[in-house]
């Protein structure tokens, strides 16, 4: 194995994500596209961008090898995204993570590497149903809310290549500065079900219009995903 293969998993992050949620709906390509940084082309599927939402508790955050950061390895978090390539390697793009650890945050969003944001959430899974509540606590620019319920379907969800498309991403970009950047993603492939619920109030990624969330989203969920994520490579 060489050297920098070496060192990049020795710098491996590890987290488990417990109890995710995905939201999609369809969008317009160029209500997205001048939110994606220079570098990044748009992924389409049939022509049609897409906008994310995950919701998921994060458990067990540190590097490998290593304990936990206190106040920093367990948290809830909610993330904007929509996909993207260079390349033609495709991944995602975050427009925001909100996290409920304020330790978290700033470790993550240290020198704006990710667009992370302090948030109150609240989390709650009783005979089956389960409810998520996030609201970013920021001073400036409007609050964004989200809050749901629903319950998990027995099922499995049945795995049509738009799915795959939507789920199966392993690696993310981010340009904080003048530079763009790549961090790739580890994990087994998804076990998806679908769930059935209500979204009582969705406020998320404001800049980006309504139209997209005025549309019943295609909702997927599992109950525990274990990840790894590798040290940030620039891109050339």
């Amino acid at each position: 194995m060489g050297v920098v293969k070496m060192a990049r998993k020795l710098w491996m992050m590890t987290q488990t994500w417990h109890d995710l949620l995905f939201l999609h709906w369809p969008v317009d390509p160029p209500i997205i596209r001048k939110y994606i940084p220079d570098g990044l082309e748009l992924d389409l599927y049939d022509n049609q961008a897409w906008i994310g939402i995950v919701l998921f508790k994060a458990r067990g955050t540190r590097p490998r090898f290593m304990p936990p950061i206190p106040g920093s390895a367990n948290f809830l978090e909610v993330n904007v995204r929509t996909y993207v390539k260079y390349k033609n390697k495709t991944g995602v793009y975050f427009f925001s993570l909100d996290a409920d650890s304020k330790m978290a945050v700033e470790i993550a969003s240290f020198g704006n590497f990710l667009p992370y944001r302090m948030a109150r959430m609240s989390f709650d899974k009783k005979s089956g149903h389960i409810s998520f509540m996030s609201e970013t606590r920021g001073k400036e620019g409007p609050q964004e809310k989200i809050a749901l319920k629903y319950r998990v379907l027995p099922q499995p969800a049945v795995s049509t290549s738009l799915e795959k498309w939507l789920t199966e991403r392993y690696c993310l970009w981010t340009k904080p500065g003048e530079q763009l950047l790549r961090l790739d993603i580890a994990h087994a492939s998804w076990q998806l079900q679908y769930v059935q619920g209500e979204l009582t109030e969705n406020t998320m990624a404001p800049y980006l219009g309504v139209n997209f969330k005025s549309g019943k989203p295609m909702a997927h969920y599992t109950e525990m995903k274990k990840v790894r994520f590798f040290p940030p490579v620039i891109e050339k």
